[in-house]
């Protein structure tokens, strides 16, 4: 029998080429990512779900309730008035936590409801500021006092006296 090589096989070649794309995209992705990181460390922590953002919230106001000091109640209601204050406090959270822990997701669609109608809202508002800044009006009324001038509760009217 002859010593037979075998032929280089063309995989090599292939696997250089695949690992150079994969290199390519490897390099891509971190590039990426970097690129991500860097613009949300612009913008800050990005928020949670709505139930962790009222628990949060909660929290800070009992915070600011509870070193509120009161002048209108002096010196001497001034300890008791912040007891009650926190004891008011603590129970709100009492009775919040529960409801958050059971119901996150209804947090959730409240808020996406909470969005939805303020974007109603802004729709509506600049409609109807675009036909006051346009001078576009609604339709006439008819109701013309006998100088031919509406007698609404209109703008005032500018009277030339020279």
């Amino acid at each position: 029998m002859s010593e037979e090589r075998p032929a280089p096989e063309p995989v090599e070649e292939t696997e250089q080429r695949a690992t150079d794309a994969d290199a390519w995209a490897t390099a891509c992705a971190e590039d990426l990512a970097a690129e991500k990181a860097r613009r949300r460390a612009g913008q800050g922590p990005t928020p949670g779900s709505a139930a962790e953002e009222l628990r949060k919230f909660v929290d800070t106001v009992a915070d600011k309730l509870s070193g509120l000091q009161s002048p209108l109640l002096g010196a001497v209601a001034g300890p008791a008035a912040q007891q009650v204050v926190r004891q008011v406090v603590e129970q709100a959270k009492a009775a919040v936590e529960p409801v958050i822990e059971r119901n996150p997701e209804v947090f959730d669609h409240l808020a996406a409801a909470g969005t939805e109608l303020l974007a109603a809202y802004r729709s509506a508002v600049q409609a109807q500021e675009h036909r006051w800044t346009s001078g576009a009006a609604g339709p006439k009324d008819d109701r013309t006092g006998r100088f031919g001038r509406d007698e609404g509760t209109g703008p005032g009217e500018r009277i030339d006296l020279d």
